[in-house]
């Protein structure tokens, strides 16, 4: 399998054949050539399980697009085109994610503006829109208008998990080629990490208990938190012994998300701030420093909006990771209980399943199983993260 950009697509053989063949013909199209039919083309669609590496996939592509090597291998890595891309740094290659729960019309529309333009320093015009499926309406018609009548050297690379396919739109779907990721194997993701300098052990463990997921393994395996964290949350089901222990949980688990949010957003938002009353003015003087002060209270209104929806959708994010957990334990619950030969997610809680299993009839464990994703599906229809969880743990703690 080629290397350079591509060593950042863990454990995905056939999609790295289909993406190079598509920077070669994409290179002959800059050269003037005439690739194969087919082999590119403008619209592309990264669809997979969480975890999988649909942005990265779609990083590494852009960086393929954009890579200056003199051969006919697109995708050296270590040009200053494949470099840029895949650092988020190259003028012509850009990534949209929701901040919030979605992504607005208002963004899209800027963007579409920029992808109409000719690539400035790179070979082509790039747009990577993450979390497609969280386009709103109007944001996906924004979209539609400039996927139909694509500019020359304009590409979009659209990424959704392939739980949710068809939230992106039917008529953008159809315009786009689809690259189809699988959840990559747990030696695959090991040997990765073990590459970025994490130690064998702790590699191994990382992979064998995300069951593929690339980025949580990562997280897992470089940060220290993210493990307590887990084992906090898998300590929940043997916890729950008294009527009292559900607000105790409940309350760990809320306030976990709330400080996982808080501290992945708030170096940022001072920094947002910051910078925003400085463009504005803040501590000039003069005869426009009253006027520029008002204005700034309107931006500032704007921005302190944005952040809270960002700080909004990391805590649903990180409790959801939380439920996911719970809801691989009862699994694998289930599977201890039947005898069942299959993985466990949570192999190193096995003993843990071996007691659950045996206090627990399968009925009662599938209860808790279902408290758990009725959770998740509460919390997507925006119910109060703290009437949803405790809703979930007094089932739990009942069966």
């Amino acid at each position: 399998m080629p290397r350079g950009v591509w060593s950042e697509v863990v454990g995905q053989p056939d999609a790295v054949t289909v993406l190079s063949a598509a920077a070669e013909a994409a290179a002959a199209i800059v050269a003037g050539g005439t690739p194969a039919p087919g082999a590119m083309t403008h619209a592309w669609l990264f669809t997979g399980p969480p975890g999988s590496g649909r942005t990265e996939a779609a990083r590494a592509f852009a960086g393929a697009l954009q890579c200056t090597a003199a051969d006919d291998r697109p995708g050296c890595g270590v040009c200053a085109g494949c470099h840029t891309a895949l650092a988020g740094t190259h003028a012509d290659v850009r990534v949209v994610a929701p901040e919030g729960l979605s992504i607005s019309v208002n963004e899209m529309r800027a963007l579409v503006q920029v992808s109409a333009r000719r690539p400035t320093s790179g070979r082509w015009q790039v747009v990577i829109v993450a979390d497609a499926d969280r386009l709103t309406e109007g944001a996906s018609n924004a979209l539609l208008k400039a996927v139909e009548e694509p500019p020359d050297r304009t590409v979009f690379l659209l990424c959704a998990p392939s739980e949710h396919p068809y939230d992106v739109s039917v008529t953008i779907r159809s315009r786009c080629r689809v690259v189809r990721l699988g959840s990559p194997k747990v030696p695959d993701v090991a040997a990765a990490l073990e590459e970025e300098g994490v130690a064998p052990d702790l590699a191994s463990w990382s992979a064998s208990v995300t069951g593929g997921n690339v980025v949580r393994a990562r997280r897992l395996a470089t940060d220290e938190q993210s493990r307590l964290r887990r084992e906090s949350v898998l300590a929940i089901p043997l916890a729950l012994r008294r009527p009292a222990d559900v607000f105790t949980c409940a309350d760990d688990l809320v306030k976990a998300a709330e400080g996982d949010a808080l501290s992945a957003n708030e170096d940022r938002d001072e920094q947002e701030r910051k910078a925003l009353e400085t463009a504005m003015g803040a501590g000039g003087t003069g005869k426009g420093t009253a006027s520029a002060t008002r204005g700034a209270k309107g931006a500032l209104k704007d921005l302190e909006k944005r952040q809270k929806s960002r700080a909004t959708r990391t805590q649903r994010d990180s409790l959801d990771q939380a439920l996911v957990d719970l809801a691989a334990f009862y699994r694998d619950v289930l599977v201890t209980a039947t005898g069942s030969e299959a993985a466990l997610n949570h192999p190193d809680r096995a003993a843990d399943a071996r007691t659950a299993a045996a206090a627990w009839s399968r009925e009662s464990t599938l209860r808790r199983l279902e408290a758990v994703l009725a959770c998740r599906g509460a919390l997507e229809r925006n119910v109060k993260p703290r009437i949803a969880v405790e809703a979930m743990l007094t089932t739990l703690q009942r069966g």
